[in-house]
């Protein structure tokens, strides 16, 4: 199981930013799969998580930030719009079979490494 973020980057205050974590390994379909994200002196905390039957974002993020699935690439985004500072902070894909429709980092045993992002004028 092998998960591959890219994507992250600088961007302005209102920019947007597209994050692809890619699989390798396994069938993503099958898995859930989540987006966090950890900011300095921060606990890394769920920012959309998606399963079979649950899509989940967090309340900072609702109405920007938009999560999808193609199953042919075997690939998720992460849609960033009118990004905000406060979006600042190293964004993670992780993967797990029964993390179910949890958006808890614990729940997730299959990380993969960071993407800096970084919101700034």
């Amino acid at each position: 199981v092998q998960l591959q973020a890219s994507g992250g980057g600088l961007v302005q205050p209102g920019g947007s930013l597209r994050l692809s974590c890619a699989a390798s390994g396994f069938t993503l379909n099958y898995y859930s799969i989540g987006w966090f994200r950890q900011a300095p002196g921060k606990e890394r905390e769920g920012v959309s998580c998606i399963s079979h039957s649950n899509a989940y974002v967090v309340d900072s993020v609702k109405g920007r930030f938009t999560v999808s699935r193609d199953n042919a690439k075997n690939t998720v985004y992460l849609q960033m719009n009118s990004l905000k500072p406060e979006d600042t902070a190293v964004y993670y894909c992780a993967t797990d079979a029964i993390a179910g429709s949890s958006c808890r980092p614990v729940s997730y045993n299959y990380w993969g490494q960071g993407t800096q992002v970084t919101v700034s004028s």
